[in-house]
């Protein structure tokens, strides 16, 4: 790099423009998953379109590539040598609530988004976490919350402020761009860096939820309980199981160090005499806890419990189909009381519902093949990480026979980075089309700090 390229990425941008050694560049560059460390050639802090715009065109003219980053959940890819877009300081919010959407920036965390709706007794199709970054989640599909209820939050987004890899600022509708709004939603950060969307907001104010909590050792009995329960659920009732073994560690809770617990996750939208109807069989099972009761929407973070601070983890993931008495057993054996695992969860996820019909505008986001969302994150310090690595493949090996082999693109982490994993988040025939589309509108695969799609060769 020139020092006269540098000195016209300063003047261009209006945000800081930091490079190796300046105050603030690794704080910048830092993300939630600490796995994965960066050592980015320069940290642009955009402010605007305009300073994405100017740091696109920046790498582009520089042969170099482009890494985006909010919050660095989904982080996977060490963005060494590249131009790091931070996006934290798009937070521009703003909700009309009688259209019932909402305008939000890209450095938004849903937490934030949450909060604001919710003056208008309006909700987003947002994750479990409130701490998750907005555009990461929405341009992998997004896994609400609500999923069986109103289906994937891609499916919801009205418009796309996106800068592309030619350094030109678009609105992308179904209507402007069809084939890149199609693409951009669940294509992740392939296409581009989007700085803005508008979304739709469902009228939800509050929910009959929380959780239900058993000592790990009575794992098989409520396994088969929660399955056997799911069957002729209401599309209003979402919920999830995840077997949990806790660090003894003094960051988690004193009464919770060390133990092994099966934490039923439950999100019902219909009436709290209804959900406590609905919810009667699990709780005859005598949780030792239970927090299931109804809360305004704001509460919705209580649900899951997700971590609220950075740490390293690994993560695989997994569409299953549909689980019997014998997939059950698999999964007992895998990951229940005498399964020899570290710490961290291994969690089923209910689908089906709206999560299963086609959406109104369609996107990259194929609708799963299975009834059921594996997801395990195990923390991964970097003298435990291959014990983490080892330990969920054994638990995909033992449950291989009920593997659909897909997995959804928002759940792709550092583990899915070679290109026949980054194929599994969609069907052959979408990632064909993604990959004409990656030709025309990123040729030169300058977004490729990520779960990369290469240009389609000759397209």
């Amino acid at each position: 790099m020139t020092t006269n390229r540098t000195d016209e990425l300063r003047a261009a941008v209006g945000g800081p423009t930091l490079f190796p050694g300046d105050e603030g560049f690794e704080d910048q560059h830092s993300g939630w998953n600490l796995t994965v460390s960066h050592a980015p050639s320069v940290v642009v802090v955009a402010e605007s379109a305009a300073d994405v715009a100017a740091a696109v065109l920046y790498a582009s003219d520089a042969g170099l590539p482009v890494a985006v980053q909010s919050t660095g959940h989904g982080v996977s890819v060490p963005a060494d040598g590249a131009v790091f877009i931070s996006t934290r300081r798009l937070n521009d919010l703003s909700v009309d609530a009688d259209a019932r959407t909402a305008r939000i920036g890209a450095g938004l965390i849903w937490g934030d988004v949450v909060a604001e709706t919710a003056k208008s007794g309006l909700a987003p199709l947002n994750g479990s976490s409130p701490d998750v970054g907005v555009m990461g989640y929405l341009t992998g599909g997004g896994l609400p919350v609500l999923g069986r209820a109103f289906g994937f939050a891609a499916d919801h987004v009205r418009s796309l402020e996106v800068v592309t890899a030619d350094g030109r600022v678009r609105t992308v509708t179904p209507d402007s761009d069809a084939d890149l709004f199609w693409a951009i939603r669940g294509g992740r950060s392939n296409f581009g860096v989007v700085t803005a969307a508008e979304i739709d907001l469902v009228p939800v104010e509050r929910l009959y939820g929380g959780g239900l909590f058993f000592p790990g050792e009575r794992s098989e009995e409520v396994l088969r309980t929660y399955f056997a329960w799911l069957e002729g659920l209401p599309e209003a009732m979402c919920s999830s199981i995840i077997l949990l073994r806790f660090p003894d560690h003094p960051l988690v809770p004193e009464h919770n160090r060390g133990r092994f617990l099966v934490h039923l996750r439950i999100a019902y939208t219909g009436s709290a005499e209804e959900g406590k109807r609905l919810v009667a069989p699990l709780r005859a099972l005598g949780p030792e806890d239970d927090t299931v009761e109804e809360m305004p929407y704001t509460r919705v973070g209580e649900i899951y419990r997700d971590p609220p601070r950075p740490t390293p983890a690994w993560a695989r993931t997994a569409v299953l189909r549909s689980f019997g008495e014998d997939a059950v057993d698999a999964l007992v054996a895998a990951a229940g009381p005498g399964a020899n695992l570290p710490p961290g969860g291994v969690e089923v996820r209910h689908l089906g519902g709206a999560l299963s019909r086609p959406a109104a505008v369609p996107s990259a986001v194929a609708r799963p093949d299975g009834d059921f969302h594996l997801f395990m994150s195990m923390p991964a310090p970097a003298e435990s990480a291959e014990v983490s690595r080892k330990a969920e493949q054994g638990v995909l090996d033992q449950l291989s026979a009920w593997d659909t082999g897909r997995m959804l693109p928002g759940f792709m982490f550092s583990s899915d980075n070679a290109p026949d994993r980054v194929r599994c988040g969609y069907r052959p025939e979408d990632y064909a089309r993604l990959a004409r589309l990656k030709a025309a509108y990123d040729p030169g695969n300058v977004f490729r700090i990520n779960h990369n799609i290469p240009p389609a060769p000759g397209a």
